[in-house]
């Protein structure tokens, strides 16, 4: 619902409300195009700045793909367009190898949930207090931390890497080291990097 809630605020249509849910389906990048919109940034500039944020989904559909129980082609389209934050934690988090009816309704369920909470909340918009939309929109961020608890609880490197991704995002923010919309990007980017060698001494120590 939130997106929905932050999309009537931004005054798009209910249209495009639902076609951002239903094509798009990335919460995150979602999140940013809207605030990007609401700037006035250049459409061309959006769209690269939410291909940038995506691509991180390459990486995690690779990841699930080997993990899978019954690797058919014509099902991979279906799995890899549903995968997000969400569903990947979910699967990552199941032992074992995948099986392509887990992965089908993992990703279905979250997909109908989302473009239908979209509306929902669009609709819904007008009717509710400022005060309470101000609140639906943290949703987001609580669903993501209570994703990253369990990975913290498992290794004090990923409370680490989720330490430094704060400190980064902030002195780009602040200080205003790139346009709006690129500092988030940056920061994916220079974490992604200090990650790498968290994650590198985190194996070799093991």
């Amino acid at each position: 619902m939130a997106f929905g809630l932050l999309a009537k605020t931004v005054n798009i249509s209910l249209l495009d409300c639902f076609l951002f849910s239903f094509l798009v389906f990335a919460g995150a990048s979602q999140f940013m195009a809207l605030d990007l919109i609401k700037a006035g940034i250049a459409t061309g500039d959006i769209i690269i700045a939410t291909l940038l944020l995506n691509l991180r989904h390459i990486m995690m559909s690779a990841s699930l793909s080997v993990r899978i129980k019954e690797n058919k082609k014509r099902w991979l389209l279906f799995i890899a367009f549903g995968i997000t934050d969400e569903t990947f934690a979910v699967a990552s988090l199941k032992n074992g190898p995948l099986t392509r009816t887990f992965l089908l309704v993992l990703n279905g369920l979250s997909y109908i949930a989302w473009v239908s909470g979209s509306v929902v909340g669009y609709l819904v918009g007008a009717i509710l207090p400022i005060t309470v939309q101000s609140s639906l929109g943290i949703g987001l961020y609580a669903m993501f931390a209570a994703i990253l608890m369990p990975e913290i609880r498992k290794s004090l490197n990923v409370l680490m890497l989720s330490v430094v991704s704060g400190l980064i995002y902030f002195t780009i923010y602040y200080f205003h080291l790139l346009p709006l919309g690129w500092d988030l990007i940056g920061t994916i980017i220079l974490s992604s990097g200090v990650g790498l060698f968290i994650i590198k001494d985190e194996e070799d120590t093991a």
